[in-house]
């Protein structure tokens, strides 16, 4: 029996590989090198890509990671099938799962491919993948499906009452086949508790790079963003709907404090001022915006502006002075290191990369 992994992904602390046959033996090694299990199943006529990317990019944030700290987090990737005969995909070539789910004991996470076609024929065909992932579910495993691949986890009861998208082209039959799912059709992904739904590969690319930030940092996330998507992303936030107990916290003054530093994002800030105008000391104030956001509210300023600088960068011809100013800074060379920190790279490096297939000479 298999152990792909130890903990839940998101957390990215106390995690620990376990391939030990019995719990006695894995937990010995839970003090060792931390580890990130990622199950991806490969099913009958899938999109291939709608896994291999995922794969490709985590491969490359966990190289990266360990280039820079020797001790990052290393990725336990499996490919599982309800068998190990090699498995179709549309393209015609075949891929060979490493394990049986039967094999697998725990994973943090499961990735489901998106199908080709109408998913129906394949989801009826595979009611033990349909048992597997509530079991999974029950046991707190993150749950990603791509496209079509939902379908699984509707069969499975496990989105009834949920906000879940799919591919545009099956919206109506997704509908019809499950009524209690909260279809969002103008999302490319959706988040309810630990179940995420991808409308598409480039909405599980960009999903991918949200689960790098949130284990690696931004500075792992944006290398691999440049690397494997030069042209400009859709913002996460901006093409996502979240179960508001995970992307909203209950602090309310903190809250509040989030939308006035966002409106006022251009403006010189003095942080201890913020405080005073919420009633609270600039200690309070830290500890809270910390507790409620894992964010001090001097990193969610310089992300806010950074966010805004990258937009100017992206979108007009301002100088890099001038984007400084904009966004709050009169020191440019304090926003370009300040820049460089946030995304590994300099400002004029960044709108060189993201300009390249906009602006061609052809």
């Amino acid at each position: 029996m298999w152990y792909i992994g130890h903990g839940v992904w998101l957390a990215s602390i106390q995690m620990a590989e376990t391939t030990d046959k019995t719990a006695k033996e894995s937990s010995k090694r839970t003090s060792g090198q931390r580890r990130l299990g990622a199950s991806f199943i490969l099913v009958e006529h899938m999109l291939a890509t709608s896994i291999t990317l995922p794969i490709e990019m985590m491969r490359a944030a966990e190289s990266a990671a360990l280039v820079r700290d020797r001790n990052a987090i290393r990725l336990n990737i499996a490919t599982a099938g309800v068998a190990r005969d090699p498995v179709p995909t549309r393209s015609g070539f075949l891929l060979q799962p490493d394990l049986t789910l039967d094999e697998i004991a725990h994973t943090d996470m499961v990735i489901l491919p998106a199908l080709w076609r109408n998913p129906r024929p394949i989801v009826r065909r595979n009611p033990q993948l349909v048992e597997w992932l509530q079991t999974l579910h029950s046991k707190g495993c993150i749950l990603i499906a791509v496209g079509t691949g939902a379908c699984f986890l509707a069969e499975a009861g496990l989105l009834d009452g949920k906000p879940a998208t799919t591919h545009w082209h099956y919206f109506d039959q997704f509908e019809r086949d499950y009524p209690n799912v909260l279809l969002k059709r103008r999302y490319f992904i959706t988040q309810a508790n630990n179940k995420y739904c991808a409308a598409s590969v480039n909405a599980v690319a960009d999903l991918t790079v949200h689960f790098i930030h949130r284990t690696y940092g931004a500075v792992i996330a944006n290398h691999v963003e440049r690397n494997f998507s030069h042209e400009i992303r859709r913002n996460y936030e901006a093409t996502s709907f979240f179960d508001d107990k995970h992307r909203y916290h209950p602090d309310e003054d903190i809250v509040q404090a989030q939308i006035w530093l966002q409106q006022h994002v251009q403006k010189p800030v003095v942080l201890a001022d913020v405080a005073k105008k919420f009633g609270m000391s600039v200690r309070t104030f830290n500890r809270r915006f910390k507790d409620a956001t894992d964010k001090t509210p001097l990193q969610f300023l310089q992300e806010l502006r950074i966010d805004m600088a990258k937009d100017l960068l992206q979108t007009s011809n301002l100088s890099i002075a001038e984007i400084a100013w904009q966004v709050g800074y009169q020191d440019m060379s304090y926003f370009a290191q300040l820049f460089r920190k946030i995304l590994a790279t300099t400002p004029g490096q960044y709108r060189a990369t993201v300009r390249a297939k906009l602006f061609s000479a052809g």
